[in-house]
C-alpha cells in the first residue's frame, strides 16, 4: 500500500486513487508545527506516584516516537527543503503576557490542554535540533489552528505559497486543526505521518484517517520527496 491507500476512512472505501499533487518548490511551505521544550521534558521516574508512573508509562511510547523518528526526520527534512528553495516556516504555542491572560480558552480549559507558556521561557521555545535558520519565520499562537490565531495566512499569501506540508504534534490537535484552516482557505496541503505524532498511535493513525483525502493527503517523507523531485 501507498499514501493513495492507506489512512481511508469509510467516507473514501471505494473512491478513485488521486492524482499526484504538483509540487513546485517556489509555490511550496513546509510548516514545523509546536515541537517545543515543553512536550519533550520529562520527570525524574524515580520520584513518581503509582499513578503519576502509569502515566509516564502511557507516555513513554510518544517520547520514544518523537526521540526516534520525528524530530530527527524533521531535521532531515528541512535541510532537504532549504537545498530546494522550499520555504520552511514554524508554529509554536506561547502567550504574550506572563500570566496567560491573552490565551483562547482552549488553552486555559483543566487538564492536560492547561498551558501557560510565555512566549520568552525556555519551555515554550522549538527544540534545538529543529531550530529555525536564518530569517525564518516563527509564528506564535495562543490558539490550536496556526491560521486562526497568527498572521499566517497573510504571509503565505505574501510568500506566494500554495502547497503546504505539515509535520508536528499533536496529529490530533494542532496539527489537525491547522490543515482543516489551510484546506478551508483553498491550500493544496500534504501531511507528513512519520513526522507527526499524538499522545498513542491510536489517535495519531484515527486522525489521518480524519482528514485524509478530504482537507489533506496523506503520506511519508520519503514518498513526498518523490514527488517533489
Amino acid at each position: 500500500m501507498g499514501w493513495k491507500t492507506e489512512f481511508r476512512s469509510i467516507y473514501y472505501d471505494g473512491a478513485p486513487e488521486p492524482d499526484d499533487p504538483a509540487i513546485d518548490p517556489a509555490s511550496t511551505a513546509f510548516l514545523v508545527i509546536d515541537v517545543q521544550n515543553t512536550y519533550l521534558a520529562r520527570p525524574d521516574p524515580s520520584g513518581l506516584s503509582a499513578d503519576e508512573r502509569r502515566r509516564y508509562d502511557a507516555w513513554t511510547p510518544f517520547h520514544d516516537r518523537m526521540q526516534g523518528q520525528v524530530i530527527p526526520g524533521t531535521a532531515e527534512m528541512l535541510d532537504w527543503c532549504r537545498g530546494r528553495g522550499i520555504e520552511c516556516l514554524f508554529a509554536r504555542i506561547a502567550c504574550h503576557t506572563a500570566d496567560g491572560r491573552d490565551r483562547s480558552l482552549s488553552q486555559e480549559m483543566p487538564g492536560w490542554n492547561n498551558l501557560l507558556l510565555p512566549k520568552d521561557e525556555a519551555a515554550s521555545q522549538i527544540v534545538p535540533a529543529l531550530a529555525p535558520v536564518g530569517d525564518e519565520i516563527v509564528v506564535t499562537k495562543t490558539t490550536d489552528s496556526a491560521l486562526t490565531g497568527t498572521s499566517l495566512r497573510l504571509i503565505l499569501h505574501n510568500l506566494g505559497i500554495r502547497t503546504v506540508v505539515c509535520a508536528g504534534i499533536f496529529t490530533d490537535q494542532c496539527v489537525a486543526s491547522t490543515v482543516r484552516s489551510l484546506a478551508d482557505e483553498s491550500f493544496q496541503v500534504i501531511v507528513l505521518h512519520d513526522l507527526c505524532a499524538a499522545g498513542s498511535m491510536e489517535l495519531h493513525c484515527k486522525e489521518l484517517e480524519i482528514i485524509n483525502m478530504i482537507y489533506c493527503h496523506v503520506m511519508s517523507s520519503d514518498e513526498f520527496r518523490a514527488l517533489a523531485g
